[in-house]
């Protein structure tokens, strides 16, 4: 792989970071978003597994390390600005919400308020034996 190739065509933020998407790779279900800095893309394209940066620990996490939702990476795709990441993935599990829900956009805005739409599929406490 090269890495130079991979890393250089990215418009990275001012925090060294890029938004990634995760797309079910057969449904084309948009799962989730999070953020990837060059050490988490890296390890992404390397592994073909999903491996983001948490802003609020400020360390790299295997998506899937603590719950067993683990995203298998099928396509990688930059945007046309080089300012966005998609990941095509295999979401095993069932779940990419930390919540226990499908995806992470589970709320509707119906014009007067944001409704649930997605039931959770697993507890948080089955995944993490704790509450997030």
């Amino acid at each position: 792989m090269n890495t130079e190739t991979l890393l250089q065509a990215v418009r990275w933020n001012d925090q060294g970071l890029v938004p990634a998407i995760a797309q079910d790779a057969a449904s084309g279900e948009v799962l989730m978003l999070a953020w990837m800095n060059a050490e988490a893309l890296q390890h992404t394209a390397e592994s073909g597994r999903a491996v983001y940066w948490s802003r609020s620990r400020q360390s790299l996490w295997s998506k899937g390390e603590s719950s067993g939702n683990v995203q298998l990476l099928q396509e990688l795709r930059l945007d046309c600005d080089g300012d966005t990441v998609l990941l095509k993935v295999e979401q095993l599990g069932g779940v990419a919400c930390h919540t226990g829900r499908r995806h992470c956009f589970y709320q509707r805005w119906d014009g007067t308020g944001w409704q649930v739409t997605e039931a959770v599929l697993k507890t948080p406490e089955s995944m993490y034996g704790k509450t997030p």
